[in-house]
């Protein structure tokens, strides 16, 4: 069995008070805001991140 990182903070309130679910594999439940939320990884993209030509944000 592979261990996964944990998230550092909760996406929805931004609070870090949280702790892994009953419900599954990537689940997590923030006490701060008392949601729950999964994280899942889907794969690596095939073209990556590429600066535009004008040299300002990646597209």
């Amino acid at each position: 069995m592979s261990e996964r990182a944990a998230p550092f903070y909760c996406p929805y309130c931004g609070d870090e008070d949280l702790r892994p679910s009953e419900e599954g594999h990537g689940a997590w439940e923030c006490a701060a805001c008392n949601r729950a939320f999964q994280l899942k990884f889907l794969g690596l993209m095939a073209c990556g991140l590429q600066p535009n030509s004008t040299g300002g944000e990646p597209t």
